[in-house]
């Protein structure tokens, strides 16, 4: 990375170089947004000239000198203010201004509104004498983890444009792709392999070009030999591979890759001239033999390999080879097969002791050699790399290694040479061929290959010149968990070493090289390699020393026909590529904006325009992309410059319709700061001029006879304007007498201000470009009340948060038809919705208004709710008081009927005869009424459904005795007289905890007393599609409105109480959440948002819903759905489970006793805490909204009966049969293991010295593999108490596995060990659970030949 500001210092070298001062610039390009993060910083002597700076920023920016100005900065954006540093001047910079010993931040910008200048490609070397000025180059694009200090660091700020000096392409790093880049250029920069490659000529009728791996590799040779950019993409090599963008995002060992890249150009080359190319270039053979040191009979095979592994480090040895000849050496040294590993030999028809090696037989013309760097670490059973120093030869002469013994000696006997079929019989540890698989097991590599007939080699002139030279080193940078790959390459045209890290390619030495060995200073034993550099080489590459077989590369005259059309052909897509950049250099991309003349909407679009266009043709260009042919003529269109965020417009171009585009935006940018809008005019109207420095206002004219406020009428001023002036200027916009009016300027959000000092500017009132004003004119009364007092200001209050929302109304059913009915006539209308409706849009001043016909039908509603209270209170029938108790529902216009009372009986008593199934309610007590807990079915139709007994108490309705030495009827009696305390009810709340709250303040005051809330309904008609006979309320409501509030609002046209009613949220994706914080305000709505109202029981204080499973821990699935429920803050648990009874009988089918079941705590798919009967929610046992619970049927009596118990789940695994048994549970006094033992010997039966134990792993049912159960969990921790690392058991419901430690493991044949692993991998995945717990294995690298991978489910 660039060094930040703050810590970017001179070095020290340069401080002393000079006596003179020096003066630190740092420059940001601000001209695109690519580069304006980018920091160049110079370090010149206080005497350079103003000319000389701008010639170094050209020369290290890439940017032709006399194409960008430089202004002061601060380190941030630059301001329009700032003028440009003359670069023409002859001052030095220390008198122009710079500062020696500080930072002087410059910003590059545009000049005269044109971007800089591109350095043209073959001038974009950089200045040599100036590079000591540089403080810290550009980061390395791609380079991540890598440690390469050799490479060279003095590329320019040019270089992601132009072409590296040396003259050769990089590669993009995709993401992860640096093996495969590093192995691409290896290739490219093989001679024999690229000229080959040229030769094949690809048939496009025979195949698809994107498909195709040698034509797509001829395509990136072609571009890597031709092209002028920096770097080129790999994308399409990768995409002919059959991979998606997620495999760049995989990082694969470069050997693999090589062996998959191979094969994979094997199978596409078949029955062509390069059918055996592969095999000819890198394919060797070897000999693995095994001699009978009685006889000397010796059996041997023919192996052929693609590359030879060589071990860094002897395993279980912390010497690691010193060079890749020792490591050879050690390859092919024989081991001694003796004592229980003697080899049976044919000809002594016994056991013997034998000699079992490798030898080389041929080696290939271009020798691989892999360094084995990446281990596993069996202690800490992680891979590692190997970082010990290892050096190689730059000449390596492999003839010391070949054999040349007879094959046909007397005391051998010959063996067919299989090849690759006879897959495995190598060199166990060291053997690596393209169909074997070396580090299958730690990489997670899954190759497909098939094998090619071989020849077998002349060996006898083996011996004559087998000297190789090194040309390509791969090199890993990082750990075994990833890092980073680049590639070092010696060019056989100069034989000079260049480094390849993707984009960048730069020269070495051969120093460089040498620092690829790795290794460290000392010894560190073992892991010594962890201390060492993480830079080291991990793939060689040698190509044999032999003037008649040496290649050189092609020249373009010697190219194919083919190959001179395809260099042609890219050549030409380069340049057209080159032409349209040039046309996007100059091309002008802003945000396009216009209010459609019919439709009245906010169009958006993009305007793309080339700079050189003028106005008038960029109107025309916009005319048509805003498709407004047919709503408006073009002479009627213009565009002027716009500010989105503020929705303010700028200025407007008049007489400048022939002015270039580019001129009138500033010059092409990625980022413009502001927009244009395409205005539009009717044909009778004149387009307004808009100058720079004037502020637009929208001008809202105020009704107060209506409470009307008008739409905005726009008006442009001064800031320097006084508040009189613009009276006078708003006064000629809308004729409205300036001498009485009032102006209100909302600076924000529900912040109005008057503007009562005529003479303050209206920049001191706090304009700014876009302003919204509230005017009024009238001569009433209103001008003489306190501002905040006045009906102005209760009037643009109430327009600041009125929102309108979409209430779906239910549909009327047969069972709540006469109880709507009552509403209706109660509010004085006939019994039609909509008619009730129409009289709710009536003016506030009549008689029935929405506050009335609220009033009265909510006074009788709640007269109704509280007629039960009064009675069982003794007749106390003081109503008066509680006129007012619902929030919102007060009309000041409005006087109460003193019969409200009497009226409310009546009605009363209507409801109760109608409604036969209510008669019962008139025994039950007033607390009966305020507490009722009948959850029978939570979210059934009330108005149909029968109101259980007081289930607080038992069925005798006997006290029922609770732990806790209080009776039920002195719970419930204490909490009900505090809920009735100040003779409010509370039916219309719900849980505290979960947002629910009641609409009484601690004093019993209706909290909507304090302040009126705005409130107007009327019919609307839905959309198609949204259900017949399904009525729909348009609400204009103050979003400050608590919910329980608008829930009475809404019961006129609900036809029920607000208890009896839920309201669900509707969001965009049509998705229903219910709303319950009653005591939370609509201020999370918009405008247009969607309500539904459904029939059921809303929660009440202190009441929360839960969901009830069934937990069978022997079943498949142990979490079963029964039921919803509604538990209550105070209740016990033995409560909780008298109200389920009913409602599992009718619900579930499940007829229990309340002593045969326990609820106990869910946690995902764990049990966890079983509650006792005497637990009280909220006090011991936390409970939140949509909570969920447990309900477990017991086999006998309740086991658990203390807080200080503990109940595990017990499970016997059987060894000898391979075999689960089903759970028991086991309740223990204390967390001892020796108890937890003892209470298992006793259910099974095993001696208790004989009792071994595990803890499941997961989510219950802690389900494993039979097959690894008896070796994978962590039996008999030595511990003696369970709630301790590492069993950790604090709570109910872990899970036991317990066995007998003298019963044996059945012993399997491999069929039956596969049918039960067959078996268990189904069962497993049917549950969920994974068969195994070992690591994520890596994703395996493929090379699909058909272009796409095959869906192969069973594959991971």
């Amino acid at each position: 990375m660039v060094p930040s500001e703050e810590n970017q210092l001179v070095p020290k070298e340069v401080e002393s170089a000079a006596e003179e001062p020096r003066v630190l610039c740092i420059i940001q390009d601000t001209t695109n947004s690519k580069t304006v993060n980018e920091r160049v910083t110079l370090n010149l002597p206080a005497s350079t000239p103003l000319k000389r700076l701008f010639e170094d920023v050209a020369s290290k920016v890439g940017y032709v000198n006399g194409t960008f100005d430089l202004v002061w900065g601060n380190g941030d954006n630059v301001t329009d203010t700032q003028t440009p540093i003359d670069q023409n001047s002859d001052k030095t910079i220390l008198d122009a201004g710079f500062e020696p010993g500080k930072k002087n931040f410059l910003h590059l910008t545009d000049k005269d509104g044109e971007q800089p200048h591109i350095m043209p490609e073959d001038s974009g070397t950089t200045d040599d004498s100036a590079q000591d000025r540089f403080i810290g180059p550009l980061p390395r694009e791609g380079s991540v983890g890598c440690t390469n200090d050799y490479v060279s660091q003095s590329y320019s700020y040019s270089s992601v444009l132009s072409k590296s000096e040396t003259g050769y392409v990089g590669l993009v790093n995709q993401a992860m792709t640096c093996y495969l880049n590093s192995l691409l250029q290896t290739l490219f920069m093989t001679p024999e392999f690229r000229n080959a490659l040229y030769k094949w000529e690809f048939e496009e009728s025979e195949e698809d070009p994107v498909t195709s791996i040698p034509y797509q590799l001829q395509r990136l040779f072609v571009l890597l030999q031709t092209s002028k950019k920096r770097a080129i993409e790999t994308t399409d090599v990768t995409r002919s591979f059959g991979w998606d963008s997620s495999e760049a995002w995989q990082q694969h060992d470069v050997q693999e890759l090589c062996r998959v890249m191979f094969d994979a150009l094997e199978q596409k080359w078949k029955q062509t001239e390069q059918a055996d190319l592969i095999n000819q270039l890198y394919q060797g053979k070897l000999k693995d033999y095994v001699r009978c040191l009685e006889c000397g009979y010796e059996g041997w095979r023919i192996d052929t390999y693609l590359d030879i592994p060589l071990v860094i480090r002897p395993y279980g040895s912390n010497q690691a080879f010193a060079s890749v000849e020792e490591a050879l050496h050690a390859f092919i040294q024989p081991e001694i097969l003796d004592g229980p590993n003697q080899y049976f030999c044919e000809r002594c028809k016994k056991k013997c002791d034998a000699r079992k090696g490798l030898r080389f037989l041929h080696f290939p013309y271009l020798l691989t050699l892999q360094l084995k760097r990446f281990d596993f670490d069996y202690t800490t059973m992680h891979r590692i790399k190997l970082n010990d120093r290892m050096t190689f030869p730059e000449e390596l002469d492999m003839s010391v290694f070949i054999d040349v013994e007879d094959e046909k000696s007397p005391q051998t006997e010959s063996c067919t040479d299989s090849g690759a079929e006879n897959e495995g019989s190598c060199h166990s540890d060291q053997m690596s061929n393209d169909f074997s698989n070396d580090d299958g097991v730690d990489e997670g590599i899954c190759l497909e290959s098939n094998s090619t007939a071989e020849r077998i080699p002349k060996t006898g002139s083996e011996k004559s010149s087998l000297l190789y030279e090194l040309f390509s080193v791969m090199v890993h940078s990082g750990s075994a968990a990833g890092g980073h790959y680049y590639a070092c390459i010696k060019s056989f045209s100069d034989d000079q070493w260049y480094s390849f890290n993707d984009q960048h390619v730069s020269k070495i030495t051969q120093e460089d090289i040498k620092k690829t060995y790795g290794g460290s200073s000392g010894s560190r034993g073992y892991y010594s390699s962890a201390f060492a550099s993480s830079t080291n080489a991990y793939m060689l590459i040698y190509r044999l020393k032999d003037p008649t077989r040496n290649a050189k590369f092609l020249e373009a005259h010697d190219y194919p026909e083919h190959i001179k059309q395809l260099v042609q052909k890219e050549r030409e897509l380069e340049e057209q590529e080159k032409r349209q950049r040039e046309i996007e250099r100059n091309t002008c991309k802003i945000k396009l904006f216009c209010m459609h003349p019919t439709k009245q909407i906010m169009m958006e679009n993009k305007l793309e325009v080339h700079k050189d266009r003028t106005l008038k043709e960029a109107v025309e260009i916009a005319y048509k992309l805003m498709d407004l042919e047919e709503a408006v003529p073009l002479d009627c269109c213009r565009l002027v410059k716009y500010d989105e965020f503020h929705d303010y417009l700028e200025r407007s171009y008049e007489g400048e319709e022939d002015t270039p585009m580019g001129l009138l935006l500033g010059g092409v940018k990625s980022t413009y700061m502001f927009d244009l809008l395409l205005e539009t005019r009717r044909p009778d109207q004149i387009f307004q001029c808009y100058k720079p420095g004037e502020v637009m206002v929208k001008v809202h004219v105020v009704d107060l006879k209506t409470e009307s406020v008008a739409p905005p009428i726009s008006v442009r001023a001064y800031l320097n304007q006084t508040v009189s002036e613009f009276k006078q200027l708003i006064s000629k916009a809308t004729h409205l007498p300036a001498e009485t009016m009032r102006v209100v300027l909302e600076r924000c959000y529900n912040d109005l201000r008057l503007l009562n000092i005529s003479s303050k500017t209206l920049k001191a009132e706090g304009f700014f470009r876009s302003n919204k004003v509230f005017i009024e004119s009238s001569e009433s009364l209103d001008h003489h009340v306190a501002y905040t007092d006045s009906h102005l200001w209760k009037l643009l209050d109430r327009h600041a948060n009125t929102i309108r929302l979409y209430v779906s109304l239910p549909e009327q059913s047969p069972g709540s038809q006469f109880r709507r009915a009552v509403y209706q006539k109660s509010s004085g209308d006939s019994g039609n919705l909509d008619e009730a409706c129409e009289r709710v849009k009536g003016p506030i001043g009549n008689m029935k208004s929405v506050e009335a016909i609220l009033e009265e039908s909510t006074e009788k509603l709640k007269s109704l709710s509280l007629q039960q209270q009064q009675e069982g209170d003794n007749g106390d029938s003081s109503k008066s008081t509680e006129a007012s108790d619902f929030e919102n529902i007060e009309s000041p216009l409005n006087e109460i009927d003193s019969s409200t009372s009497a009226e409310n009986r009546e009605l009363e008593n209507q409801i109760q005869i109608s409604d036969p199934e209510n008669l019962q309610s008139e025994e039950r007590s007033d607390s009966d009424v305020n507490n009722d807990r009948s959850t029978s079915s939570v979210d059934s139709d009330i108005l149909s459904s029968s109101h259980s007994s007081d289930t607080l108490c038992n069925v005798d309705n006997a006290p029922l005795p609770l732990a806790n030495g209080l009776d039920s009827h002195s719970i419930t009696s204490s909490r009900r007289s505090k809920a009735n305390q100040g003779k409010k009810e509370t039916w219309d709340t719900a849980e505290e905890d979960s947002g629910t709250d009641s609409e009484y303040d601690e004093s019993g005051k209706s909290r909507g007393e304090a302040q009126y809330m705005y409130f107007k309904s009327e019919p609307y008609t839905a959309d198609e599609g949204s259900g017949e006979g399904q009525k729909w309320l348009m609400v204009h409501v103050d979003k400050r409105i608590t919910l329980s509030a608008f829930k009475q609002h809404l019961e006129p046209f609900v036809g029920v109480p607000s208890s009896h009613f839920k309201v669900f949220r509707v969001y965009a994706s049509n998705q229903e959440f219910e709303s319950v914080r009653l005591n939370e305000t609509l201020s999370s709505f918009s405008d247009d948002n969607k309500i539904t109202i459904r029939l059921g029981r809303a929660l009440k204080k202190g009441e929360y819903r839960v969901k009830v499973y069934q937990l069978l821990v022997n079943e498949p699935e142990p979490c079963k759905f029964l039921l919803d429920a509604v538990f209550a803050k105070g209740m016990t648990v033995r409560q909780s489970k008298e109200e389920l009874l009913p409602q599992l009988r009718e619900q579930c089918g499940l007829d229990l006793t309340i002593d045969r079941f326990r609820l106990r705590k869910k946690t995902w798919k764990n049990p966890g805490t079983v509650f006792l009967d005497y637990h009280i929610y909220e006090e011991d046992i936390n409970i939140s909204s949509n909570w969920e619970v447990f309900l477990e049927i017991l086999d006998g009596i309740e086991k658990m009966k203390s807080m200080s118990q503990l109940a595990v789940l017990s499970r016997r695994w059987r060894p000898s049969e391979m075999k689960l048994d089903s759970f028991q549970e086991v309740v223990l006094e204390s967390s001892s293991v020796e108890e937890l033992k003892e209470k298992l010997s006793e259910i099974s039966g095993i001696p208790l010295e004989n009792i071994e134990f595990a803890k499941g792993r997961g989510t219950f049912p802690c389900d494993i593999s039979i097959l690894e159960i008896h070796q994978d969990l962590d039996w008999n921790p030595k511990v003696s108490t369970l709630n301790v690392w590492p069993l950790y058991i604090c709570d109910d419901g872990a899970v036991i596995f317990y066995r007998d430690k003298t019963e044996e493991l059945m012993e399997l044949t491999d069929e039956q060990r596969n049918e039960l692993m067959k078996k268990e991998s189904s069962r497993l995945q049917k549950t969920g659970h994974r068969v195994t717990y070992s690591p994520r294995k890596e994703k395996a690298l493929k090379i699909y030949l058909d272009g796409a991978p095959n869906k192969d489910l069973t594959q991971d």
